[in-house]
């Protein structure tokens, strides 16, 4: 009887010990942890929203995404900025908090602005563009008819589109909005850019039917001033400092905490 009791007290000592085996901690941050069963249920929900099976690459990136996560999620907690038991939209509340009291807002010099517009002055230019209307419709003999009535009466496009397109445009005169150079469809861009402002295309044909378009207004490309491009320059260089400073912050924080990847990787086993 001693016996036995000795044998179920060695299995009650026993059994941290196995579950800890069966169910590893994958990441460890001052007094919080991750187990491996957290980070397999994020993976089956994201397996469960039709992926299927993730292949080692893609589950090892996924695996990287969520360990970055949690420990941030443990550090706002460190730090106070979270109760146990949270939500899962209080963890992102405290998890942004923790960003921004970690990385304040960085500034942004006129001097660098000045240095920035003057080493992208190209890219930073408006590029050419082009205000569109058309007319959709399905055969090709309705779209030359169009066409022909169109190069007598050029003022008729609004009335015409409104009548006679089958376009989602036709209740507004046909009129698709602006368009830069790599927006529209080869066979569309190759024959409007081609055109003056006023201009009337010839029938282009598409997966869509045949279409007739005509260009409302023209923007030339051309490169901004430095004043025109200080706001667009300054809200750049603050969005990349920012995002740098907390790539860095992130890092740190890793670099604090104890990760396992192979025991999150390696598929489980009894004990």
């Amino acid at each position: 009887m001693r016996a036995r009791g000795v044998l179920l007290a060695g299995s009650v000592l026993l059994l941290p010990w196995g579950c800890e085996r069966r169910d590893p901690v994958i990441l460890e941050l001052g007094r919080g942890t991750v187990r491996r069963s957290d980070f397999e249920r994020r993976l089956a929900a994201i397996e469960a929203q039709g992926l299927g099976p993730l292949l080692p690459e893609a589950r090892r990136g996924v695996l990287d995404s969520f360990l970055e996560e949690r420990a941030l999620v443990l550090e706002a907690r460190a730090r106070g900025l979270l109760a146990s038991g949270a939500s899962p939209e209080d963890e992102q509340r405290a998890v942004a908090r923790l960003l921004g009291d970690a990385v304040p807002p960085p500034e942004v010099t006129d001097e660098e602005i000045d240095a920035y517009h003057l080493a992208h002055a190209a890219e930073l230019g408006q590029p050419e563009a082009v205000t569109l209307r058309q007319i959709v419709v399905p055969t090709l003999n309705e779209a030359r008819d169009l066409l022909r009535r169109l190069r007598r009466e050029p003022r008729a496009f609004d009335t015409l589109a409104r009548t006679r397109s089958r376009g989602p445009e036709a209740a507004s005169g046909g009129y698709m909005g602006r368009f830069e150079r790599g927006q529209l469809p080869p066979e569309l861009e190759a024959s409007v850019f081609a055109l003056p402002e006023g201009g009337t295309s010839d029938v282009v044909a598409t997966s869509l039917g045949y279409h007739v378009l005509r260009v409302d207004a023209r923007q030339p490309a051309r490169e901004l001033s430095l004043e025109e491009a200080r706001s667009l320059i300054h809200a750049r260089l603050r969005r990349e400092r920012a995002e740098d400073a907390q790539r860095e912050f992130i890092a740190g924080v890793l670099a604090r905490a104890k990760v396992n990847h192979e025991a999150a990787i390696r598929p489980s086993r009894a004990p």
